[in-house]
């Protein structure tokens, strides 16, 4: 019985170290970024492919388009 104490001890003890590091970080303004989720989406992420390998690519399906043969 005594180890059910203990545990419960144990478990309100670190709900509350939570819950206080919670409420410090909303009062110290870490979540109070409204800025850059609306520009996020302006920024290209890096591309998938490089430049010259785009290229190539484009070329092939150019030559494959008018002529079915060539890319075999």
């Amino acid at each position: 019985m005594s180890v059910i104490i203990l545990l419960l001890i144990a478990s309100i003890t670190v709900a509350s170290l939570f819950l206080g590091l919670y409420i410090w970080s909303v009062k110290s303004g870490q979540y109070d970024d409204e800025q850059s989720p609306p520009f996020r989406i302006l920024f290209d992420d890096s591309p998938a492919l490089k430049p010259d390998h785009t290229a190539a690519i484009n070329k092939k399906i150019k030559a494959s388009s008018s002529n079915p043969n060539l890319c075999k």
